[in-house]
């Protein structure tokens, strides 16, 4: 199954179709080492591809938590490999100016041969997030609103070729006209945009009304079920199909048959990450420790409620080891359970 496409559904409303499972390229695990090196990040891009895994993902950040620019190393992977779905999880559009934004990643669908998905986010509200807005100017209030237009002005941008459609954009915060000058995107219409965000009301709304895909990191199975059930109802009251949208889902996981010691390297990777303990995080996020049976039970209640496109992030600061481990016996697994 393509994993731009979105899954078809069961009478009930759950998604149906192949479970697609990617990996986070550790990009910001560089940056708190000090280990810059863009080899190492390709291997692994490789390696992820030749062990299975349907993709492969980097975050954005510039200064609040900094790692190398994710569309320069897409574009990079994109050349390394030739199967895997390359995505963001997620950019920060209001990082970069809509237009050039609209430029970089039409080019970045060409590199990566359409197999290009955005994951996008408005910016998670803690103060080094503001402070980074601050940094290039970007203003921290009203962000969900100006990262919902600057995706319709990615749109209409992408879309100005065709026939009679419409090649300038009047927004609330963004004017350009003269889109179709602009390099038009190798995927027609653009590359899927997928909203990493939350359940709340609001969030729920806005993927129903404008994207192609829900990847949240939500702490339990049951909360993401109830969440992906209301999507689904969102969405046709949108006038879209039920399956219009992509239910992804974000977990952080660290393997090893000694759960304590999982849980050590774990509560260690979060506190260099985010400079907070994974007990406060996981109040938020969803993450899972221990041998790869127990990681793959815990996952298969996300795929049970519906999720149908994984991304994993591996919480280790060197998380190279654990790649194999968890493509031999987790990724099989969490297939066959789900």
């Amino acid at each position: 199954m393509a994993t731009s496409d979105a899954p078809s559904t069961a009478p009930g409303g759950a998604p149906t179709g192949a479970v697609n499972i990617g990996v986070l390229l550790p990009t910001r695990e560089q940056a708190i080492t000090g280990t810059f090196d863009a080899d190492p990040l390709l291997q692994f891009a490789r390696s992820a591809e030749e062990l299975g895994f349907d993709s492969v993902w980097t975050g954005d950040s510039l200064v609040a938590r900094p790692r190398l620019d994710p569309l320069v190393v897409l574009a990079a992977a994109g050349a390394a490999t030739s199967r895997v779905t390359l995505g963001t999880a997620a950019l920060t559009p209001a990082l970069r100016h809509p237009l050039i934004g609209a430029n970089m990643l039409a080019s970045l669908d060409h590199v990566c041969g359409s197999r290009l998905v955005l994951g996008l986010g408005s910016g998670f509200p803690v103060p080094e997030t503001e402070a980074e807005f601050a940094a290039v100017g970007a203003e921290f209030g009203g962000r969900a609103g100006r990262l919902d237009e600057i995706t319709r002005l990615w749109r209409t941008a992408w879309r100005s070729h065709e026939p009679g459609a419409p090649t300038d954009f009047e927004g609330r915060y963004w004017q350009a006209d003269g889109l179709d000058r602009l390099p038009r995107t190798r995927t027609p219409g653009g590359p899927p945009l997928w909203l990493a965000g939350s359940d709340t009301p609001r969030v729920l709304a806005r993927v129903a009304r404008g994207y192609d895909g829900w990847l949240p990191f939500l702490p339990t199975a049951a909360a993401y079920g109830a969440a992906r059930r209301t999507l689904a109802e969102l969405t046709v009251a949108q006038g879209r199909p039920a399956d219009a949208v992509t239910p992804g889902f974000y977990a952080t996981l660290t393997v090893n048959d000694d759960e304590e010691r999982a849980k050590e390297e774990l509560e260690h990777y979060v506190e260099h990450y985010y400079g907070r303990s994974l007990e406060a995080m996981a109040t938020i996020q969803a993450y899972a420790w221990g041998s790869p049976a127990k990681c793959a039970q815990w996952l298969a209640g996300y795929v049970h409620q519906g999720a149908r496109h994984i991304v994993l992030r591996i919480g280790s600061l060197d998380p190279e080891p654990q790649l194999k481990q968890i493509a031999e016996e987790l990724l099989p697994a969490v297939r066959a359970l789900g």
